[in-house]
């Protein structure tokens, strides 16, 4: 339901509340009937009622702005809460003249005109039907203002439906029954009233929905990814159901799974709240059991550098590490020697002052390099020799997808080779570190071995 069809029926319903006052008033003007008055009355209110309500609703579906940040939906239900305060007033008007007609006990003369009677079974059918609309606009718009309007028009109805009651008994010679009914459907139209002013209360002290905080914290709770919910704030304005949630996540844990886990808590919300707003949060935190390994690699990336070759030994009972650290080619030492300290210093504070760091300084260019595949006798020269130190291994086997390139920095040797799914990675790693130092032996031009070593039994690679 968009806003302009918001706005339609409050239209309408100004237009039917100014038509019914000025009927009733007729009507109590030629009749003398003091119910039908304070039924013109009654119209009166929800006529102005129904106004407020019209300007809330434009006002609310303003979408927000520089001051107002989560819109002004609230404006709604401070038109609510105003309109049930005129709802109590003409309820009180109503118990106070039908408890002073059944206290003082004087008879009051009306001239009943069928016309009279006609205009306020019309407006019934009217209340009726207006408030059936209004009603179902506000279910699919979370409206306040316009489900206040729909109470407003089914008091009417039942207010008129008492003016005929008393009508009817005073054809029947009965006069009090009029009052009587009409203290019961004060009491009918009071408690409505308190069910709606304590809603609107809730939204304007931002009170979540009830029993939506639980289910919101299962649905996140369930999320992979999740260590544990810090918050959960859900504060609803008009349709929308603004949701703050904050959790933490493992700071080991890579930025991009942490976006995944962020969206599949939005998704999994959205989907039991359609109209929620959901703003979340990840606190990444430490790990009880996060290794040295782990706490170096992260505070490395944090940095946005690149770091291999990292060992850890105790040594004494103190515990030292060593690792490589990549650093663009074209850098100066003494900016890479900055470089170096000041991830080696961020290592200290993390694992304690005491701990021996040691860093390797290699170049790592990061541009793109432009290669070709190397002439086909060098190729097969250099495919005879890796084929012939490989058999001294007996580790590595089936060496295939063999590629020899050339670029401005060298020979780039490629090729694939199958080992024991059981064997060690640091066996076959050392197999592989013998060829590429026996290869680099006999061509001095080759400055990269890359083996990719596969489990036997297992696909051979496309290339």
């Amino acid at each position: 339901m968009s806003s302009s069809e918001k706005q339609s029926v409050a239209l309408v319903s100004i237009g039917a509340s100014a038509l019914l006052a000025g009927a009733k008033f007729i009507a109590a003007l030629f009749t003398g009937s003091l119910g039908i008055l304070s039924e013109a009355i009654h119209s009166l209110i929800d006529f102005g009622a129904t106004i407020v309500t019209y300007f809330a609703i434009r006002w609310g579906d303003q979408p927000a702005d520089d001051e107002h940040h989560y819109g002004h939906a609230k404006i709604e239900s401070i038109a609510a809460l105003v309109e049930t305060g005129l709802l109590y007033a003409t309820t009180g008007w109503i118990a106070w003249e039908a408890i002073s007609r059944l206290t003082s006990g004087e008879s009051h003369s009306v001239d009943v005109q069928w016309w009279a009677v006609a205009i306020i079974a019309g407006s019934i059918i009217i209340d009726y039907n207006r408030a059936r609309a209004l009603k179902r606009v506000a279910k699919k718009t979370s409206s306040e203002a316009l489900e206040a309007d729909a109470l407003h028009f089914s008091s009417d109805m039942w207010s008129s439906l008492v003016v005929l009651v008393g009508l009817a008994a005073v054809w029947a010679g009965v006069p009090a029954a009029d009052s009587i009914a009409a203290l019961i459907v004060s009491g009918f139209i009071a408690y409505a009233g308190w069910k709606l002013g304590a809603r609107t209360m809730s939204t304007l002290l931002d009170a979540a929905p009830a029993g939506a905080t639980e289910i919101v914290r299962g649905l996140v709770g369930d999320v992979h990814g999740v260590l544990a919910i810090k918050s959960i704030r859900l504060k609803p304005a008009g349709a929308t159901m603004f949701t703050s949630i904050i959790v933490e996540v493992a700071r080991t844990m890579p930025i991009d799974e942490i976006v995944r886990t962020k969206d599949a808590i939005q998704a999994a919300v959205q989907d039991r709240f359609p109209n929620a707003d959901i703003t979340v949060t990840a606190n990444p935190v430490a790990l009880d059991n996060e290794s040295v390994f782990q706490k170096v690699m992260l505070i490395a990336s944090r940095r946005n550098l690149a770091i291999h070759h990292l060992n850890a030994q105790q040594i004494g009972g103190r515990l030292a590490i060593s690792f490589d650290l990549e650093v663009d080619g074209s850098m100066s030492l003494g900016e890479a020697h900055e470089t170096a300290t000041g991830l080696e210093d961020a290592i200290r504070a993390e694992l304690g002052g005491d701990v021996e760091v040691e860093s390797h300084i290699e170049p790592q260019p990061e541009r793109m390099l432009q290669g070709q595949d190397a002439a086909s006798g060098l190729t097969a020269e250099v495919s005879a020799a890796l084929l012939a130190l490989a058999a001294a291994h007996a580790r590595l086997s089936d060496i295939h997808n063999i590629r020899l390139r050339r670029n401005e920095e060298g020979l780039f040797l490629h090729y694939h080779c199958r080992c024991s799914p059981a064997e060690t990675v640091e066996r076959i790693h050392d197999d592989i570190d013998r060829v590429e130092a026996g290869l680099k032996d006999r061509f001095g031009d080759i400055r990269r071995v890359i083996a990719h070593a596969e489990p036997l039994g297992a696909r051979r690679h496309a290339l």
